[in-house]
């Protein structure tokens, strides 16, 4: 009969991922996590397998967080819609300004180190990704049966590049933009949206 653990997995799992987002996963030891966790290597082992399956249960945590997240910041009524999509663009450009580490994202760090060499992580970030575009394609169409967005934009292709310019600031911000520059983009970003003729 195996024994019960003896420690808080989730509390592990927040440790291991705050090494991994910190360093990045190449530089990131197994006996970094053990001291950081204050378990030994044989626990860790047993627990979670190796560091590459240690990293996925992490990415994957954290990027059904992030959906998670930007689900509730953009459920609501249509009447509301954009003021929400608003809200989120420039929520990005404000916790992507004061990232003073200049961490960056875990999704998109993680993605551009291991998705080439590992396909799961690779899976996980195209899911999350798409996930992330078809809650800001439900709003955007929200804020075209609302009026606040011309009815004829595809609300998809719209998403897609707002998705796009949210990666780009918080590359820019991990290169060192200021938040001047960010919430510059954030505000472009919504203002080129197709509005309706004016009545």
């Amino acid at each position: 009969m195996a024994r019960p653990r003896k420690f808080d997995e989730q509390r592990v799992l927040d440790t291991a991922r705050e090494r991994f987002w910190a360093g990045g996963y190449a530089a990131t030891r197994m006996d970094d996590i053990a001291e950081a966790t204050g378990l030994g290597k044989g626990s860790l082992y047993g627990a979670f397998g190796g560091k590459q399956e240690l990293f996925r249960r992490v990415f994957d945590d954290f990027c059904g967080a992030a959906v998670d997240g930007l689900s509730r910041q953009l459920s609501g009524g249509d009447e509301d819609a954009y003021a929400r999509l608003s809200a989120h663009v420039h929520a990005v450009a404000a916790s992507t300004a004061a990232d003073t580490a200049r961490r960056g994202c875990l999704l998109a760090k993680g993605t551009a180190e291991l998705a080439e060499h590992d396909e799961a992580v690779a899976k996980r970030a195209q899911v999350t990704i798409e996930a992330m575009r078809t809650l800001l394609a439900d709003d955007i169409a929200a804020c075209q049966r609302n009026g606040d967005i011309a009815a004829d934009a595809d609300p998809g292709e719209l998403a897609a590049l707002v998705l796009a310019v949210l990666r780009g600031i918080e590359a820019l911000g991990k290169a060192g933009a200021s938040e001047e520059t960010l919430t510059g983009i954030a505000s472009t970003a919504l203002a080129v949206l197709p509005r309706p003729p004016a009545r």
